[in-house]
């Protein structure tokens, strides 16, 4: 869905974060649960009234969301959901693999047994969330599991970067995923955590090479994805001559 009304206007109080990190949060969500679709327009005026805090607060959330490549931000005509090309999608997976296989090896050495069982809850829920139709919800959580392995390998620098790569595969599955299926299955993320629980970082990355190839592999990224103008869309169609219609 692309509307801006499915972002929840929650009390935006905290003991701990300002009110931009808790928007921020909010808008992150939305986009990795494929709530706010590829291209819709971020109103800072509707954005500021969902929320209940100044346009300068939204501004400061959106450009942090702009660094990670989530949120495009245009002169003069403001900040829209990005919509990566094909040639982005094919850069970002290119750049995800690199990240993905360094933190899954640190993952290993650094995995606790805390960690794991946190993890393995979070497979769980997202497995129930699917079993139970809420996809929303399960797409999100299929992204924390990533990020959690990045918070497993204690390297503070690749974590910021899993965070933008993930959020953009989000909205590139959102494009170009054919169907609606599920892009990162229980049963591999199941997989990922018993390779790592293995103690073998070859094993783990081997693994993870296998994943991503079947998250790619549900993308059409052989042509750039259909277009809204009808003059593009109906470009082959041969005009009739006037005459009587039959």
């Amino acid at each position: 869905m692309s509307s801006l009304s499915q972002l929840e206007p929650r009390p935006v109080k905290s003991s701990s974060n300002t009110q931009d990190d808790i928007v921020y949060e909010h808008i992150f969500d939305a986009i990795l649960e494929q709530r706010l679709a590829p291209g819709t327009k971020l109103s800072e005026e509707a954005l500021g009234e969902i929320f209940g805090v100044s346009r300068t607060i939204i501004r400061r959330a959106l450009l942090r969301l702009s660094h990670e490549q989530v949120v495009s931000i245009r002169p003069n005509r403001g900040a829209v959901v990005a919509a990566p090309s094909v040639e982005e999608a094919r850069q970002i997976f290119a750049a995800r693999r690199v990240v993905e296989l360094a933190v899954i090896e640190l993952a290993v050495k650094h995995a606790t047994p805390e960690g794991l069982q946190r993890i393995r809850t979070m497979v769980q829920e997202e497995h129930d969330a699917f079993a139970r139709g809420d996809r929303g919800k399960g797409i999100r959580l299929s992204g924390e599991f990533h990020l959690e392995l990045a918070h497993m390998a204690n390297n503070t620098p690749l974590l910021n970067f899993q965070r933008s790569v993930v959020s953009q595969t989000s909205l590139i599955i959102a494009q170009y995923e054919v169907g609606h299926q599920v892009h990162c299955s229980f049963n591999e993320h199941d997989a990922l955590l018993k390779a790592i629980e293995s103690g073998d970082p070859q094993q783990a990355v081997n693994m993870m090479t296998e994943h991503l190839n079947h998250i790619e592999g549900k993308l059409n990224l052989d042509n750039e994805s259909a277009s809204t103008d009808l003059h593009v869309v109906f470009s082959g169609v041969v005009k009739k001559k006037p005459g009587r219609s039959r």
